[in-house]
């Protein structure tokens, strides 16, 4: 899993709420076991039109937003079934962090065993959010792990809350896997002793 320190990107401004998994990532695209390709499908009911083409109105299609790592999005992101599909196709498509008023639990505790970074702000401050994101490629936000804070491109700054063990795991790039690995010494060691002393197992 890639490290998460810092974040530097033009945010993309998704103004809906109660976005759910099914629009992030629809059912049909669910086959696959593979993390990478999905980025393509990211909310491709809202980024394609009937016929296959873009649509031109939705954010991610804009110019300004095609390279987001960013995406500020309305209250509730992330809700609906349980698919981990749904932060496979994020950060595919390369977004980094997401930044709500809130998440849905499952959802939320995905990203952070996926590489992403879910942020949590007051409803003024992602209004604030909104703003500089509205202004596309004249504005970008730095996220700031190690110091948990979003900086704003006129200087301002937003601190947000985390989960010590969580923002550890980000900061090392560490997923369940990864968790387990950096035990493997004393793994080996329990397991080289066990096999002496229980030779008949």
């Amino acid at each position: 899993m890639q490290p998460f320190t810092t974040l530097t990107s033009t945010p993309a401004p998704l103004k809906v709420v109660n976005v759910d998994t099914d629009m992030i990532i629809p059912k049909q695209f669910l086959k696959t076991i593979k993390r990478t390709g999905l980025g393509v499908a990211l909310f491709s009911e809202m980024r394609y039109n009937e016929d296959g083409s873009e649509n031109p109105d939705f954010v991610l299609n804009k110019p300004a937003y095609r390279k987001s790592e960013i995406l500020i999005a309305g209250d509730n992101f992330g809700c609906g079934s349980s698919r981990e599909h749904a932060p496979w196709a994020l950060l595919d498509f390369g977004i980094r962090c997401v930044i709500s008023t809130s998440f849905a639990d499952i959802f939320y505790n995905n990203c952070f065993k996926n590489g992403i970074l879910p942020i949590t702000v007051s409803q003024e401050d992602l209004d604030k959010l909104f703003d500089d994101a509205d202004r596309g490629s004249n504005a970008t936000l730095t996220v700031d792990l190690a110091a948990q804070e979003i900086k704003g491109p006129d200087g301002g700054t937003i601190k947000f809350e985390i989960d010590p063990f969580r923002k550890k795991c980000l900061m090392e790039g560490l997923d369940d896997i990864g968790l387990t690995m950096v035990k493997k010494p004393a793994i080996d060691t329990y397991e080289a002793k066990a096999k002496e002393n229980r030779a008949w197992l």
